[in-house]
């Protein structure tokens, strides 16, 4: 294989891991060693890539909310009355953060979007012929660059 087809394999298997697919099943699906694919995932960081795709703010907001309710269950089912009196305290900090996460951009947004730009972007080679193997690569370095920068912050 030469340095462009491997890394046009690499390319599609970090798609196919991000998108929740197993190592094992890329390594057959692209024709390499699952020992390959591993090395490749763990030498770009394509797990904590898979990890902010798959962590939505709806997903957290829905969490914070059964937070705030098993919180209100625990207080109603309880006499302690200091449990009682640190309720709105707690109500509040879990509101502040349910707030912040429906106004804020995040790296799960930009991951979002970046993987259905390359979805886009793939299929849209197919017909444009300006779409080269090379930009193709360009975009998915700087796209990788933002996000690891954006989670190291």
């Amino acid at each position: 294989m030469n340095k462009a087809e491997i890394e046009n394999k690499k390319s599609i298997a970090r798609t196919l891991y991000i998108g929740g697919m197993e190592q094992q099943g890329i390594a057959e699906k692209i024709g390499v060693t699952p020992v390959t694919v591993s090395r490749w995932a763990n030498a770009d960081h394509w797990k904590e890539a898979r990890a902010a795709k798959n962590v939505t703010r709806p997903e957290l907001v829905n969490k914070l909310l059964l937070t705030i309710n098993k919180l209100i269950e625990q207080v109603n089912d309880s006499n302690d009355l200091e449990l009682t009196s640190s309720l709105p305290d707690k109500l509040a900090k879990l509101s502040a953060t349910i707030e912040k996460l429906d106004k804020k951009t995040s790296v799960v947004d930009a991951v979002n979007v970046f993987i259905d730009f390359s979805h886009w972007l793939e299929s849209r080679s197919l017909q444009d012929s300006e779409l080269k193997l090379e930009l193709l690569k360009a975009f998915n370095k700087y796209q990788d660059m933002y996000i690891t920068e954006q989670m190291s912050k």
